[in-house]
């Protein structure tokens, strides 16, 4: 367990920063991409191949979960504060959702690798919604992960403990369709009712 002793170098001005960042990316590129006619194509590159290991241990891919809409969050177990109120909020959402919540396929992106091992992703996401999954893999894996989703993270050594270090990392959540593209994307000020709205509205 991570030493509480040792605070997080998280200031919300590198959140602020990154969503803003983001979002201008998401924008620049659904004007840019060009299409088969004369418009714009309105689809934002974000999202991809991959393969990670989920919280059973078992290898999946991207096409493990074609068909279904998933609602993915980068972050790590370790963290004190934006992770686990964020997945609060997604559990919360999905509760309101009711039966519709199992149109959407939860995903905790660990950015952690070396600490979260599949075992220690099943514990952590067992406290949140029963849909959720946790996927982590090697370094290499979620290195590519995070880079086809344009996910920021960084190491933040702590020189008196190495093994005590924290993650700085992008917090937003994105929805992808069922065909893999990408939907849209929810900042860290997203509230449950507003995520639940948000969702009932693209599912029906």
């Amino acid at each position: 367990m991570a030493n509480s002793s040792f605070l997080p170098s998280r200031p919300k001005i590198i959140f602020a920063t990154v969503l803003l960042i983001f979002a201008a990316l998401v924008a620049g590129l659904t004007i840019l991409l060009p299409s088969t006619g004369s418009k714009t194509s309105g689809t934002a590159l974000i999202g991809g191949p991959f393969t990670m290991i989920n919280q059973k241990g078992e290898t999946v891919t991207d096409q493990t979960y074609a068909g279904k809409y998933t609602l993915l969050f980068f972050g790590f177990t370790f963290c004190k504060d934006v992770c686990p109120t964020e997945l609060q909020v997604m559990t919360a959402a999905f509760a309101q959702l009711g039966a519709d919540a199992d149109k959407i396929v939860p995903l905790f992106v660990s950015v952690d690798p070396d600490r979260d091992t599949p075992a220690v992703m099943a514990s952590y996401v067992s406290s949140f919604d029963k849909r959720l999954q946790g996927l982590t893999g090697s370094p290499e894996q979620v290195a590519a992960m995070a880079k086809a989703y344009h996910v920021f993270y960084k190491k933040i050594p702590n020189p008196d403990d190495p093994k005590d270090y924290e993650m700085d990392h992008s917090s937003i959540l994105y929805l992808m369709g069922p065909d893999g593209k990408f939907l849209k994307y929810f900042a860290y000020s997203t509230d449950a009712k507003g995520l639940a709205d948000s969702l009932q509205m693209v599912l029906h």
